[in-house]
């Protein structure tokens, strides 16, 4: 990357990566948690094998570029979500899986958010509302003093408001570069729209 000298502060990004503005957001205090009806179920998702977690993973990230997961190795990849203190949950609408989350309790006292989403079907509905109340249920255990989650300008323009809305204030930005994953051959080259691809 070299700074275009015509433009103080722009930076030149190759084709084939793609710059992300990361937000980091918390919550340092457990808020009152509302009781939201839905016909949606998050069930505990123990021991998952590989090959199904990236099938849910891609479901619901593909719209956004979910990526990191997709480039680790199967053993990598089989020792993170087996962690004893990762917790991995499916959401559930009858027979069907429509979203995950991921909580990540690895470093004490705090719980990281790691992933959390829905398929883009179920986008609309109050969905969301619901399943942040559930993961702020699960999130605030005995013993967590913080509760933390990133996104990125990959994400939905209205992930980052939800966030703020549901509790969660930001504390640092990072800029971020990434491989695009759809020239990589990891996600479809027709996935996230909203992000030209430059080939």
């Amino acid at each position: 990357m070299d700074l275009k000298p015509d433009i103080p502060g722009a930076i030149a990004v190759p084709n084939d990566q793609i710059p992300m503005v990361v937000t980091y957001l918390e919550m340092t205090a457990k808020p009152e948690i509302e009781n939201i009806e839905s016909n949606l179920q998050l069930v505990s998702w123990p021991a998952p094998a590989a090959a199904d977690y990236l099938s849910l993973f891609r479901k619901v990230g593909e719209p956004w570029l979910w990526a990191s997961r997709l480039y680790m190795d199967e053993a990598t990849l089989f020792t993170q979500i087996n962690h004893p203190d990762v917790d991995i949950y499916i959401v559930e609408e009858g027979n069907r899986f429509v979203g995950m989350l991921e909580l990540d309790f690895r470093e004490r006292g705090q719980c990281e958010i790691a992933f959390f989403g829905l398929v883009p079907e179920m986008a609309g509905g109050g969905h969301g509302r619901w399943l942040m109340s559930e993961t702020l249920r699960k999130a605030w255990r005995k013993g967590i003093q913080r509760v933390w989650l990133h996104t990125c300008t990959a994400d939905s323009p209205k992930a980052l408001p939800f966030y703020m809305r549901s509790g969660f204030s930001a504390y640092k930005r990072e800029l971020e570069m990434m491989a695009d994953p759809r020239l990589t051959g990891h996600l479809p080259r027709d996935a996230a729209p909203h992000i030209p691809l430059i080939s």
